[in-house]
């Protein structure tokens, strides 16, 4: 159970860490943004503190925001530790990749420098990795682009599990002070930004030179802008663009003007980019580049007036994210996907499950033109009973506009032609001896190459999982019982013949048993029931008909 458990826990960091991000980008000034990055190391990442330490003109730290003990934070917010001592901070210890963590047998060096620091009581610990109360850990915060321009450094202090972070925890610090820094570095460009807009509006006599400060921070912004029109038959259109924006979709500026983000946006994202409005609107999808690939974008909308009455414009802001898109997507595979086959685990096989099945009883069946009725809202109801077959009023789970295909069972006694979701429960025969006589290395090889003959044998909407161990299912929508019986065969045969190992061969074999999934049913109802017949068949077959290692 804690092996299942494990994707789930992941699941939930990978959401925190979502949330947290999510909400740096929420915050409107500097100050927000950097209480926000703070803040979201103690309720998004589990610290009990957490400090951000910014890069001042003069190369010196400040305490710039602190979360998690207000004492602390009334304490040394607003004071200042050298880069000499900061530097000295960053090269001790031990590297966790881009973090760095400082034990306290060496830590204790560090108590009299000039850096402002603050840290939990508690007592001696007890285990290896238990934090100690004096241990540190800093994040540093590189500026975007590149390089190793140091922006600033996030520390932490105590997890709140009492234990020093693992390589999943410490995954999690790392890409949230990636994410922290272009936070920051953002929140500084639309204060500037914001700073222009301000002059162009105010400064009506000197609007030769807010102008020339607005295309300064236009042309060279890191990020990606835009102006485009607005209203009129040529709304959208884009009429000035900066070097990062073409650098970024690989057109030049006289191309560009051609179009509007309407006709370089996904077909997918088009309802996304329409529903984002003109003013302070924001929006993520991908817009297309010129070798016909796509890429991810948050795009920033801002209303500028040319002049006091004149025309006003759309002023948009284009920032890359596409690697935190792939960050998450990786995440997401990670928490859904078994590590050693790569194939969907436990908790994926039973979101796809659950996804087809409703809590509609199984038993109940309509007929085509009933079901069409049903998804219109025509259900009448005869002699107290609905056209569906219920009495008085609406089946829960089932509303008058409910467009599901619900799921239902093939007659095992007869071959009526029905078509349904087949759940086939594989068991490994001979498995554990080739784990005993050969060690794990070759139990994990087997199941590899298991796995890759699986997914070899079904077709490509099918779905091959590992439920742990020497277990796997196969979801295979569409089939009879003929078709489920054919082809638990054909995955069996496919697993029959030798594997090699260290170049050796072994042989297993494998059960199934054949399930099918209903609505009315419980993913577990339907799991348990493949799995007993699995027994079943495992236990008619005669032993000479099973393959071991």
């Amino acid at each position: 159970m804690e092996a299942e458990s494990e994707p789930y826990v992941r699941l939930a960091t990978m959401r925190q860490l979502h949330k947290a991000v999510a909400d740096l980008n929420t915050a409107r000034s500097l100050a927000d943004t950097l209480q926000s990055v703070a803040d979201g190391i103690v309720t998004g990442l589990g610290y009990e503190l957490g400090c951000v330490n910014l890069v001042r003109p003069d190369g010196d730290l400040v305490v710039a925001a602190f979360a998690g003990n207000p004492a602390a934070e009334s304490l040394i917010t607003g004071r200042v530790g050298s880069r000499e001592s900061w530097e000295r901070r960053l090269s001790m210890g031990e590297a966790w990749d881009e973090l760095r963590f400082i034990p306290h047998t060496e830590g204790w060096v560090l108590l009299d420098d000039d850096v402002p620091q603050w840290h939990t009581d508690g007592p001696e610990p007890r285990f290896e990795d238990e934090w100690h109360p004096l241990d540190r850990l800093y994040a540093p915060m590189y500026a975007s682009g590149g390089g190793l321009d140091l922006l600033g450094v996030i520390s932490v202090d105590r997890p709140r599990n009492g234990r020093r972070p693992g390589a999943w925890g410490r995954e999690a610090l790392q890409m949230y002070a990636s994410q922290a820094a272009i936070a920051i570095s953002n929140a500084r460009l639309r204060a500037n930004m914001q700073r222009a807009l301000v002059r162009l509006e105010r400064e009506q006599q000197a609007l030769r030179a807010s102008e020339e400060s607005f295309r300064q921070a236009f042309e060279y912004a890191p990020s990606g802008m835009a102006i485009a029109e607005m209203g009129g038959d040529q709304h959208g259109r884009l009429l000035r663009t900066n070097d990062a924006l073409c650098r970024l979709l690989g057109r030049p500026a006289s191309v560009l003007r051609r179009y509007s983000f309407a006709d370089l946006v996904h077909p997918e994202d088009i309802g996304t980019l329409l529903r984002t409005s003109a003013e302070g609107g924001r929006a993520e999808l991908r817009l297309a580049r010129r070798d016909g690939t796509y890429l991810w974008v948050s795009l920033r909308n801002s209303v500028v007036a040319d002049t006091t009455d004149g025309p006003r414009f759309l002023l948009t802001h284009v920032e890359d994210i596409e690697e935190r898109k792939r960050n998450e997507l990786h995440l997401a595979h990670r928490a859904s996907h078994d590590a050693l086959t790569g194939l969907p685990n436990s908790a994926e096989l039973r979101s796809r499950l659950g996804a087809r099945l409703c809590e509609r009883p199984h038993s109940v069946t309509s007929s085509a033109i009933e079901a069409l009725d049903a998804a219109y809202g025509d259900v009448d109801t005869v002699h107290g009973y609905r056209a569906d077959g219920y009495e008085g009023e609406a089946v829960p789970g089932v509303g008058p506009y409910d467009h599901h295909v619900h799921v239902v069972a093939p007659d095992a006694e007869r071959d009526d032609g029905t078509k349904g979701l087949a759940v086939l429960f594989c068991d490994l025969d001979g498995f554990k001896s080739i784990n005993d006589r050969f060690g794990h290395h070759a139990g994990d090889a087997v199941l590899i190459e298991v796995a890759r003959r699986l997914t070899t044998c079904v077709r490509d909407g099918d779905t091959v999982a590992r439920l742990g161990g020497d277990e796997f299912v196969v979801l295979a929508d569409g089939l009879g019982a003929a078709d489920a019986a054919d082809l638990a065969v054909r995955l069996r045969n496919a697993i029959i013949p030798p594997i090699r190992v260290d170049g050796r061969a072994v042989r297993v074999g494998a059960s199934f048993g054949i399930g099918w999934a209903e609505c009315g049913m419980t993913e577990e109802e339907v799991l348990h029931s493949a799995d007993q017949r699995m027994y079943v068949e495992k236990r008619s077959r005669s032993k000479v008909h099973r393959r071991a290692g």
